[in-house]
């Protein structure tokens, strides 16, 4: 009975530590978080929410966490997540036309769009969504660029 006890716990254990990452939000203001994008020359990554947005709290809980995600996002983006109704999410939102949420985006350094989407995604897409980022013809900014120069 004892050895019995002891498996379930250890498994218990086991499954309860196998799936803890998340990813790391930049707790700084905005211009700490372009400074270190900057320093390490990689992309911001924006979680544009709001407190009362059941999609934001869904992505939050069952995508930020997600083992995959958060060593992908971990690597290669300077996370950071912040209320559009509050401090400086106001202004970002203004600026960054942010009308729904979640809103997620990825800057460069500079505070130029270079790919965004609205609405929550499951793991599988979400990590595609990102890794768009690195084919920048598929990617927002050069799309909008794009459009742009055909009218």
């Amino acid at each position: 009975m004892k050895n019995l006890f002891l498996s379930l716990t250890l498994l218990f254990a086991f499954s309860a530590i196998a799936q803890n990452r998340q990813i790391i939000f930049e707790t700084g203001d905005l211009a700490s978080v372009f400074a270190k994008a900057k320093k390490e020359n990689k992309l911001i990554f924006v979680d544009a929410m709001t407190t009362w947005c059941g999609p934001c709290k869904q992505m939050a809980k069952h995508v930020f966490t997600n083992d995959t995600v958060a060593d992908y996002f971990n690597v290669n983006f300077v996370s950071y997540k912040f209320d559009m109704e509050k401090g400086e999410g106001i202004d970002f939102a203004k600026k960054y036309n942010v009308s729904c949420y979640p809103n997620m985006m990825f800057l460069d350094a500079s505070g130029n769009v270079i790919h965004r989407i609205a609405g929550s995604l499951p793991t599988a897409q979400f990590i595609d969504f990102a890794k768009t980022t690195k084919a920048p013809e598929k990617a927002f900014g050069a799309l909008k660029t794009k459009l742009k120069a055909l009218r």
